[in-house]
């Protein structure tokens, strides 16, 4: 397995998708999908060393649902998450380290077929909600932002599930969730026989037991912004108290990086419409780059 080096490539894409989230407001699109520009423009890029791979575009964010709809844009997502698996797979095959920049928590369906299609992966999920709602615990899925987890481990549509007849994309034994804390979520994870630690500390060690094992070609780092604390980060579309400060994911997400097998990284959720300043971005972006550098 490979490990991060001082001679990791690291490589940029942008996966600016909101097709996941339900709108904030009426007449109101989410603003996630300006993140990646939010954080190029702390110098990301060139803080980290990084390749530009460019951009992903989106279909078109439809707001309209009702119960009885299926999952809010779905086609347009699953269609989404094969064009971006090619991308990642390609960054992969040229040697780099892709580092996605979202977007919502659905856009984990692209790098998830793209190393399904390379091997057996796993998952670290760092968030504050399991995302992890599926027809076997709710009564109907919305938006695919609050399900994704659900579906890189094979529960929901089949058309969002078995893309290319490789369902699951994660096995379940391959994942583990970290930070979680909101209450609903952690009844429902806490059933599904999915490994989690809650919390604002939660620990590198069962992380490293199920990432880092022989039956593994490598594992996928997810990171969704509001597994921070709420008075650290705000500038989210659910946020949820009791999370982890900066320098906590800082150690956390380094741990992680060094561990053999790290195969890639997204961040999620970050809505700029939420951070005028640019502060939160800038925060965001300081997170990484220690992460990643140090």
């Amino acid at each position: 397995m490979n490990t991060i080096t001082p001679d990791t490539r690291f490589t940029v894409l942008d996966a600016p998708s909101n097709l996941g989230l339900r709108p904030p407001a009426p007449d109101v699109v989410p603003g996630c999908y300006k993140a990646p520009w939010a954080l190029r423009d702390t110098g990301l890029l060139e803080r980290i060393g990084a390749t530009d791979a460019g951009a992903v575009v989106p279909p078109r964010y439809v707001a309209t649902w009702k119960p009885g709809d299926g999952v809010r844009n779905g086609p347009a997502i699953a269609a989404y998450a094969r064009t971006l698996s090619e991308r990642v797979a390609a960054i992969r095959r040229d040697g780099g380290f892709p580092i996605l920049l979202g977007g919502d928590c659905s856009i984990l369906l692209g790098p998830a077929l793209a190393l399904r299609k390379a091997g057996r992966y796993g998952l670290a999920y760092l968030d504050a909600h399991a995302d992890f709602r599926h027809l076997g615990n709710s009564p109907h899925v919305g938006s695919a932002a609050g399900e994704d987890l659900a579906l890189v481990t094979g529960r929901g549509d089949e058309y969002l599930v078995d893309i290319d007849g490789l369902r699951p994309y994660v096995r379940d034994e391959d994942v583990i969730v970290l930070g979680v804390r909101d209450e609903e979520d952690l009844r429902d994870i806490a059933d599904s026989g999915l490994a989690y630690v809650p919390g604002a500390d939660p620990s590198l060690d069962l992380a490293r037991e199920v990432l880092v094992r022989d039956e593994l070609d490598g594992f996928w780092i997810h990171v969704d912004a509001d597994v921070l604390d709420p008075s650290v980060l705000p500038a989210v579309d659910s946020p949820t108290p009791g999370g982890l400060d900066a320098a906590r994911l800082t150690e956390l997400l380094r741990g992680l990086l060094r561990l053999p097998g790290a195969a890639g990284l997204e961040v999620t959720i970050l809505d700029p419409d939420l951070d005028e300043d640019g502060s939160q971005a800038a925060l965001l972006a300081d997170i990484l780059v220690a992460a990643l550098t140090t």
